[in-house]
């Protein structure tokens, strides 16, 4: 199983959006990280087919997906960015009419449709609108219709946007959990959502991939070079302002401040420990954000 990206463009009049994207994607789960507008959703829309590419192709086993159009549509599963959910629509109604515009036999989706419940943690929930349902419910649901047909494919958007740090743990568990034997991609720009998930990171900036890696190249690429200093107060703007490193994590102990920064060298003047570099350390590197 492999999915193969090919010099892959969008452009909006003058403004490119994607800048020509190349990537070689097989069973695991990918991160797609980059800051809001690097080209993340228009990627993903293209991959769904509710974008058509200004230039590039895709192909799935060597054979172009516009090609296999329907075909190509039966294997992807799809949780796009926002919750348009039918609030008076039932949990169990919802999936009922995902699988009838996915085409699935009654049978089938009379079979799966409790599965998927449960997989996801809502079937004593069934029967209630979708109106009552908290965010993190929402969100399982959209999981639920994404995997209802078994997809090879799985494309998740921003999977826990506006969630709680617990309801952010849970989806990652449900995706780990629903990710076996699949392709899975998972465009965010939150960090936490993939570093324990995802087997290869694709970081993108402004419409173009800057790198395809595993975590541990890409941690391993700031190996001494990520410190965390004691700093009074009074003195932060220093760290700040001097141009010499990049400011990560503060955080506060009594009167004094422990701030994580990436620096070639220890910063000089401080009490000052050797970190171990992580998947936070790597994004602002490459963001400065």
């Amino acid at each position: 199983m492999k999915l193969e990206i090919r010099e892959l463009k969008k452009s909006y009049g003058k403004k490119q959006a994607l800048k020509g994207i190349n990537a070689v994607l097989t069973e695991g789960v990918y991160g797609f990280l980059g800051p809001n507008g690097a080209g993340k959703s228009t990627f993903m829309n293209i991959l769904t087919g509710n974008l058509k590419a200004s230039d590039g192709q895709i192909f799935y086993d060597g054979e172009n997906v516009a090609a296999m159009g329907s075909r190509f549509r039966e294997i992807l599963g799809y949780m796009p960015q926002q919750q348009s959910l039918y609030p008076n629509f039932t949990a169990e109604g919802f999936l009922s009419y995902m699988a009838a515009l996915r085409g699935m036999k009654k049978g089938r989706a009379g079979e799966r449709i409790p599965e998927v419940l449960r997989q996801v943690g809502l079937w004593d929930v069934a029967g209630d609108k979708i109106g009552s349902f908290s965010g993190g419910m929402k969100q399982r649901l959209l999981i639920a219709q994404a995997v209802l047909d078994e997809p090879k494919i799985l494309v998740l958007d921003e999977p826990t946007a506006g969630l709680d740090p617990k309801q952010r743990i849970a989806i990652r568990n449900l995706i780990s959990e629903t990710a076996v034997g699949k392709i899975v991609l998972i465009a965010t720009h939150v960090v936490t959502d993939v570093e324990s998930v995802a087997n290869r990171i694709l970081l993108i900036r402004e419409g173009e991939l800057l790198t395809d890696s595993t975590r541990e190249e890409l941690t391993a690429r700031l190996a001494g070079k990520v410190w965390e200093l004691k700093v009074p107060e009074e003195r932060l703007s220093d760290i700040t302002a001097s141009g010499d490193c990049l400011v990560g994590n503060i955080s506060r102990e009594g009167d004094l401040l422990f701030v994580r920064v990436i620096a070639e060298q220890a910063p000089e003047g401080y009490t000052c420990a050797p970190m171990r570099p992580g998947l936070e350390d790597v994004y602002l590197s490459y963001f400065n954000e």
